[in-house]
């Protein structure tokens, strides 16, 4: 099969687990790119942080952010499509953690919303322990979430919440499961992700590959972790990494070496060079 789109994860994908990208990665993208394949990111990440790395890639596709919420162009920064949580359904999220006790943040488009209590926690647990200290995003602390939701037009795309007891959030996950106009994900072992309700990586990827005009078929992707599942119904060949959670290689098409292994360009000779 000749392959017209490559869509990458990032963390735990393209990145390595120092959140980089490596050097043999970037070489066989630009290669790909060479090849007039288009290369895109469909990411969990705000898009702001995702079109840093797109920018040192230099992959000009638009950007699929807050795991399929939005899609945006990288040159332009026109919003070709997103899906909001509505305000009631962002609430009772809100509502739902802080009766748990448990940390959270919000995206939008351009921001990350954090209560000032909790910045030092992102900074200095969720950032570092993920190697994202330098993540290029707007960070507004807001004294309380509810009314910052209630008394503004802030479009939730993506609630984000961690801990580091999964006891904790598989009862947390329970609750917010009973909402039934969200969807709750995973991108780590200690978070979950709320969207909308539909919201998906997999959906996003088949819009914009109904704008670019690329049938399923000519698609290829990589992903690592449960919120890059959804992938695999809008391509033609689904790739898990190495390093990916048990049941994303169960689902995969194929499974490349881990992302400290140059697994994407692993992927990529083998299944688009076709290289032995």
């Amino acid at each position: 099969m000749n392959y017209d789109l490559i869509v990458l994860d990032m963390d735990g994908t393209l990145l390595n687990s120092k959140s980089m990208v490596s050097d043999e990665n970037r070489r066989i993208l630009e290669l790909a790119v060479q090849r007039n394949i288009q290369v895109a990111i469909a990411t969990g990440r705000i898009f702001t942080s995702a079109r840093s790395y797109a920018e040192l890639l230099g992959i000009y596709t638009p950007i699929i952010a807050c795991n399929g919420g939005l899609i945006r162009n990288y040159s332009d920064l026109e919003i070709l499509y997103k899906n909001p949580i509505a305000k009631a359904d962002s609430l009772e999220v809100i509502r739902i953690c802080n009766q748990h006790k448990i940390y959270f943040h919000i995206y939008d488009v351009d921001h990350l919303y954090v209560e000032e209590d909790k910045l030092p926690f992102l900074e200095e647990i969720y950032w570092r322990g993920r190697n994202r200290s330098d993540e290029e995003v707007s960070i507004v602390q807001v004294k309380e979430m509810e009314s910052c939701v209630t008394d503004t037009d802030i479009e939730v795309l993506k609630f984000v919440i961690v801990d580091q007891d999964p006891e904790k959030l598989k009862l947390l996950r329970r609750d917010l499961e009973e909402i039934p106009t969200v969807d709750v994900d995973k991108s780590w072992f200690n978070n979950l992700e709320v969207m909308n309700k539909g919201v998906s990586k997999g959906k996003a990827i088949a819009r914009l590959a109904g704008k670019l005009n690329i049938p399923k078929e000519k698609i290829i992707a990589f992903g690592d972790n449960y919120n890059d599942i959804s992938m695999k119904e809008a391509v033609g060949t689904f790739v898990a990494m190495g390093n990916a959670e048990e049941p994303v290689k169960q689902r995969a098409d194929y499974i490349t070496t881990t992302n400290d292994e140059n697994g994407v360009a692993a992927g990529i000779k083998k299944l688009v060079f076709r290289e032995v």
